[in-house]
Order: C-alpha cells, then sequence, then structure tokens
C-alpha cells in the first residue's frame, strides 16, 4: 500500500475512534450518567474474561481507589454486581445487572439497527476482508495499550 492510501486508511481509523468516543459521550447524557460509568459498564460487559475492579480501572486508567469509588456507585446504582470469582474465591469479579443491559441495548437500539443496515449491504467477501481488518486493527491497539501497561 503506498504512503497516501496508509494516510487515508489511518485517517479513517482516527476518524472512527472519535466517533466511539463521541458515541459514548451522547450516551452517558442520554441515560444520565458520567462518562466513565459508561466506559466502565462496556468494559465489563465486552471483556472477554472477567475482570475485577482492579482490572478495570487500568483499562480506564485510573487509580485503584477511584476504581473502587466507581465500582460502589456503579453497584449501588444497579449496574454492576460483585462476585467472588469461582476460580479464585480471594479476587472479586464484576458483571453487568440485567437494568444496566438493557439500558444500554434500549439507548443504542438507533445506531444497531444502522449498523446491521450498514452491514447488510455487504457481500461476503466484503464482510470477511472488513472483519479480517478490525480484528487486526483491535490487536494493534490493544498491543499498543499493553506496552503502556507497567505490568507487562
Amino acid at each position: 500500500m503506498d504512503h497516501d492510501r496508509t494516510r487515508e486508511v489511518g485517517l479513517a481509523v482516527r476518524r472512527v475512534l472519535q466517533a466511539g468516543r463521541e458515541m459514548q459521550a451522547a450516551m452517558a447524557r442520554r441515560l444520565g450518567v458520567r462518562i466513565t460509568d459508561v466506559q466502565a459498564v462496556d468494559h465489563v460487559v465486552s471483556a472477554e474474561a472477567p475482570i475485577g475492579p482492579v482490572e478495570l480501572g487500568d483499562r480506564l486508567g485510573i487509580r485503584s481507589a477511584s476504581a473502587t469509588v466507581l465500582v460502589d456507585r456503579l453497584v449501588g446504582a444497579g449496574h454492576l454486581t460483585r462476585a467472588r470469582d469461582p476460580q479464585d474465591g480471594r479476587r472479586v469479579v464484576l458483571g453487568a445487572t440485567d437494568h444496566a443491559r438493557d439500558e444500554v441495548r434500549q439507548a443504542l437500539t438507533p445506531l444497531l439497527h444502522d449498523v446491521a443496515a450498514i452491514s447488510g449491504r455487504l457481500d461476503d467477501d466484503q464482510v470477511a476482508t472488513v472483519l479480517g481488518f478490525l480484528a487486526e486493527l483491535t490487536d494493534a491497539l490493544r498491543d499498543y495499550a499493553a506496552e503502556d501497561d507497567p505490568a507487562n
């Protein structure tokens, strides 16, 4: 790929990431919560494995004490639950409540319909290309984030 196409793709990715941040801010306004609350619930819901308060704080870039206050607030508001990790009883893991999932799903319904319409216009080869690109992009973003993580 030549330099101009590489730059064009890079700018498009930056616009998608910016639009995602704008979408989170809009969702927070619609739900009447803080943007950090939306981001926290999103991390808990989308994590590949259960995460605890410390991991949540790391993903949000906040200190452990701030993560504890955030989790306490979200548990108190009925958005998150705390439970003992079944594999390590000393560890606490977080879960999203059905109430939180329903609120988020309801707030996202118009966006999800738009995404479904856009996806529906793709043929099978295009879907494979888009999914492959997004998977590699996700890995690159996570690798970049992990380089900054002192735990790694």
